[in-house]
């Protein structure tokens, strides 16, 4: 189970084992879901209305998309700013997990509540991906440029973005859309891991101890948890994408119309009258897509490293006992 379990035998989990298994779940689970948070990107981060049935602008279907890119940018394509979207799994799952374990361990060492409840989980969960959000920000705003370029590109490779970036724009361009960010983290992170809560003790009432459950019902699980909070704090996934590509305009300018925003609430307020309640969820589609596989393939993973990590010392402890054992 995920979060610290006082009913688990053995050891807790240490903050570099969470670490670990939530950098290494991130890593792969990255590799899987690049295509779709690309397609996502591009919809989100078009003015025109995205529709197949009145097709306005250069993105209109999610099938259609995939076509133009490939056919227009190539395979490649898919995977555009994969360096700096790997380092942001990567750094983003290690702090997440490493946070939301110690956290809960501190809930149930300090205070009444029970570690395992859902409403913990939310509040820990929520909390513990801020914390991740504040550290990998710059990654995240390094990574929608490069999914954001066309041809011929903008930045020729990560060293080239930041020092770029850096002079044409200063060091706060790197914490654009930090707001929005920050206000759909908290719920979004919180509800992923109180609904995948709500979801394992419904499919395993009665877990045994010290099985981490890296298996389907993780999958299934991190899957479900992961459509209902992305549909619930999708807007605000949007507003943070049209801002971190302010001072980005020329380089979007063949994919379409393009606007600047000077902040939060311009942007909403732009969106609202020029794209109506709708254009707050351009690109919901390919995006519920990559939170169900990304979801539940982040919990997989990482419940999957954990349990042959426990399996791993379980073995290493067996081995040192049955040798003093032989000794004496």
């Amino acid at each position: 189970m995920v979060g610290y379990d006082p009913g688990v035998q053995g050891a807790p989990l240490s903050p570099k084992e969470a670490a670990f298994a939530g950098s290494a779940a991130g890593m792969v689970t990255r590799a899987l879901i690049s295509p779709f948070d690309v397609i996502k990107i591009r919809f989100q981060l078009q003015i025109e209305r995205v529709s197949s049935k009145t097709p306005q602008g250069k993105y209109y279907g999610i099938f259609q998309a995939t076509r133009c890119i490939h056919l227009e940018e190539g395979l490649s394509a898919f995977w555009k700013g994969h360096i700096p979207a790997q380092l942001l799994s990567i750094c983003y799952g290690a702090v997440q997990f490493a946070s939301f374990e110690f956290l809960t361990e501190l809930v149930h060492q300090k205070m009444l509540y029970d570690s395992q409840t859902a409403g913990v989980h939310f509040v820990c969960g929520g909390l513990a991906a801020c914390s991740a959000t504040v550290v990998c920000q710059p990654l995240d705003t390094l990574r929608t440029r490069f999914a954001a370029q066309g041809e011929p590109k903008v930045y020729r490779n990560l060293r080239h973005a930041v020092s770029t970036m850096w002079r044409s724009e200063g060091t706060l361009t790197f914490y654009r859309g930090l707001s929005p960010t920050l206000m759909a983290v908290f719920p979004y992170a919180g509800l992923q891991f109180f609904f995948y809560n709500i979801f394992k003790k419904l499919l395993a009432p009665q877990p045994e101890a010290g099985n981490s459950g890296g298996n389907l019902k993780s999958l299934v699980c991190g899957s479900g948890a992961g459509m209902i909070s992305k549909t619930i704090t999708y807007p605000f996934d949007l507003f943070k994408k049209r801002l971190q590509v302010g001072g980005f305009e020329a380089a979007r300018a063949h994919f379409g119309q393009v606007r600047s925003y000077r902040g939060l609430l311009d942007c909403m307020v732009q969106i609202a009258k020029e794209e109506g309640f709708r254009g707050f969820f351009k690109g919901l589609s390919p995006s519920l897509v990559k939170a169900a596989l990304s979801t539940g393939f982040t919990f997989f993973w990482y419940e999957f490293f954990v349990n042959a990590m426990h399996n791993f010392k379980e073995k290493r402890g067996t081995n040192v006992i049955a040798k003093d054992f032989n000794r004496r």
